[in-house]
């Protein structure tokens, strides 16, 4: 990703609730036109969405950045899926026996590696 969309992604992502197009490209300090282009780079990667917004009788954008799906690899550990998913027990997380087995499986995953 070049350099300035990296950029405009890490301002984006510092603003959960989004950012406003219009604000945005002065945050970078670039020409409006040129902000579009990396906006539009950043939604054609599927990294923002864009939402519509009008301010004061004027159209913007707000853009928000999207939460990445999350590996489900980091789930498992020995093929076990993390216990806590389908647990209805009542317990304390840093005591929990089947949390803590889980957790131990990863670390000697990880040394074995």
């Amino acid at each position: 990703m070049p350099e300035l969309a990296e950029e405009a992604l890490k301002v984006i992502q510092s603003h959960p609730d989004g950012v406003l197009q219009s604000e945005l490209w002065k945050l970078l300090d670039i020409d409006s036109r040129k902000c579009s282009r990396v906006v539009k780079k950043l939604v054609d990667d599927e990294l923002v969405e864009r939402i519509e917004y009008r301010k004061e009788g004027i159209k913007t954008y707000v853009i928000k950045a999207k939460k990445p799906a999350v590996d489900p690899s980091l789930l498992l550990a020995g093929g076990v899926l993390l216990p806590c998913i389908c647990c209805e027990e009542e317990c304390e997380v840093h005591t929990c026996p089947y949390l803590l087995d889980w957790i131990y499986q990863l670390a000697i995953e990880e040394f074995e590696e």
